[in-house]
């Protein structure tokens, strides 16, 4: 097959290239960096250099493709978050039409089942509506849970104060996935013979917010580490004191307390999918070396 990736040769895109190279498929990535170029091509993989922004030059990619990978790349200096992701939807349901793409895998989220109420994941909900507007095109939204690497976020606030603390976790589930499960997933849609929309659930692991501390913990040598519950009113705080943005600590706010009220969780569990390969004890001997590197 012809599958094109975007997402550069990131955390989910690069382990996926790697995978669908492997099996056979020519393989274009897309990237918005000059630079990448000659690390793409170091995969067996063609390079393609443009904005996702750019339907036009999206179509002309798409245009001999048998399938495609959508995400967003990451742009958190956006003034409107929702609106940057939904600039991108559109780029991509305007190329699909140009071009006459016939399969498509949109990397999505959990939580992306609500309109409101779930921080940057709104945006995500509204790239799938905006690509389920396409007609004859095969979609299947991919629906990632709680990254593992988010956990590294807590790195400086560990070293800071001895503890884990957001405006969620403590008793609270929390469903992890690791990106290089969300590719054999990606890999595994992208190259089926399935056809319409559907929904596919992607997760690594479920443990509480007190779990998570004290693997994490063992790890990094503080095996009586906490995860204490902040307010959201302390977590904004928190946050903007550490110098976020604060329209982007208010979506992680926002995001923060849709997990802890399950509002982000709610449709995955009514379709929870088997769980993946990677475990948080596996995930914590990588977040140890990040721990104690930075």
């Amino acid at each position: 097959m012809k599958i094109v990736l975007t997402g550069s040769i990131g955390h989910i895109s690069k382990p996926l290239a790697e995978e669908l190279v492997k099996k056979g498929h020519t393989v274009t990535i897309i990237s918005s960096n000059p630079e990448k170029k000659s690390s793409i091509e170091s995969l067996g993989a063609i390079a393609a250099i443009g904005q996702v922004t750019d339907s036009n030059f999206l179509a002309s990619v798409f245009k001999e493709a048998d399938a495609a990978y959508l995400m967003i790349p990451p742009n958190y200096a956006a003034p409107d978050p929702v609106a940057y992701y939904r600039s991108v939807g559109d780029s991509y349901a305007e190329a699909i039409r140009q071009s006459g793409l016939k399969k498509a895998v949109n990397l999505s989220s959990y939580g992306a089942h609500v309109p409101k109420g779930t921080g940057f994941i709104t945006g995500s909900y509204e790239v799938e509506q905006i690509l389920s507007a396409l007609p004859d095109v095969s979609i299947t939204f991919v629906r990632p849970t709680y990254f593992y690497y988010n956990l590294n976020n807590f790195i400086q606030v560990i070293k800071a104060t001895g503890a884990i603390a957001a405006n969620y976790g403590g008793p609270d589930k929390i469903v992890l996935v690791a990106p290089a499960d969300i590719a054999t997933v990606v890999a595994e849609e992208l190259t089926s013979a399935a056809s319409g929309h559907k929904v596919r659930y992607i997760c690594s692991d479920e443990r509480t917010g007190n779990e998570i501390a004290s693997v994490l913990g063992k790890e990094i040598g503080l095996p009586d580490l906490k995860w204490n519950i902040l307010t959201d009113e302390q977590m904004l705080e928190s946050l903007t004191g550490r110098g976020v943005l604060k329209h982007v600590a208010e979506n992680l706010v926002e995001l923060g307390a849709a997990l802890r009220t399950g509002l982000l969780s709610g449709d995955y569990e009514l379709h929870k999918p088997v769980l993946s390969n990677t475990k948080l004890e596996t995930f914590a001997k990588e977040f140890a070396k990040t721990y104690h590197q930075s």
